[in-house]
């Protein structure tokens, strides 16, 4: 009888393990807080500029593989402030960008456009040490769960002194606060968040709300066929294409060196 039982409960969970998406399409809305400090721009500049922005993204997964992009935007991708005869437009990384992703190889492939110019750049899949909470609630009419982990990384402080953009690498911690389903067993989620929880993540927020990721929408469709490692003739690591994009924004800087500046968020 209790083997009976056994066999009765073990088929049951193996139909709803089976019954389980694994392939699909996730939309996000993704909401990034800026922060500008531009010293010794005129007519206020820094008080013109945009404070946050929100972006839609798409997420297709199947057959252990993902495809992140941005989703079309219904509004202009690039803000712009200008007084006293000088202009700094912001250019929102991203629009033409893709991130490919192998969850069984831990590899990913990104395609980035920088300057009229396309960039492939391999690395592999570093998942962060997560904490499970205990605390669950429900996203889309899913139920998940919360988890927490810590990001060690650098990132770029632009700063403007009397004309004059400078650069300069900071070590960032960032609290990352991720929420999770396990309805749908696919290690996926938004940006570069691939292969990290046992279930797909639905929300995230990064350092208390400076980028917030929401999944805005499921589908059970999706056109596996754009799941594709992105193509070209020479291949960057994430080094090589950091020197290479200082390198160009350094010639830019002394191409046009008073006027108009640009500042891209990644």
């Amino acid at each position: 009888m209790k083997r009976s039982l056994f066999i009765a409960c073990l088929s049951i969970m193996t139909a709803s393990l089976m019954a389980q998406q694994n392939q699909g399409k996730v939309t996000y809305d993704r909401t990034t807080q800026f922060q500008l400090r531009i010293a010794g721009m005129p007519g206020g500049m820094e008080q013109q500029m945009p404070q946050s922005r929100t972006d839609k993204f798409e997420l297709t997964f199947g057959n252990n593989q993902t495809l992140w992009k941005q989703a079309e935007q219904e509004n202009d991708d690039n803000e712009s402030a200008g007084s006293g005869g000088v202009q700094i437009h912001m250019i929102v990384a991203g629009s033409n960008d893709v991130l490919f992703t192998d969850l069984d190889k831990k590899k990913k492939t990104e395609k980035r456009e920088f300057m009229d110019k396309t960039f492939i750049i391999d690395d592999s899949v570093r998942s962060l040490k997560w904490k499970m909470t205990g605390e669950t609630k429900t996203i889309l009419n899913m139920p998940c769960m919360k988890a927490v982990a810590t990001n060690i990384s650098t990132r770029t402080m632009m700063n403007m002194d009397n004309g004059k953009m400078e650069r300069k690498e900071i070590q960032d911690t960032s609290l990352i606060v991720a929420w999770f389903t396990g309805s749908i067993p696919v290690s996926a989620g938004p940006g570069e968040y691939q292969g990290q929880l046992p279930g797909l993540i639905l929300e995230m927020d990064i350092s208390n709300g400076r980028q917030v990721f929401v999944a805005t929408g499921i589908s059970e469709k999706a056109d596996l066929s754009i799941i594709k490692e992105p193509t070209g003739k020479k291949h960057f690591t994430p080094d090589e294409f950091k020197k290479e994009r200082d390198k160009m924004m350094e010639e830019m800087q002394k191409n046009n060196p008073g006027g108009n500046r640009v500042i891209r968020m990644n």
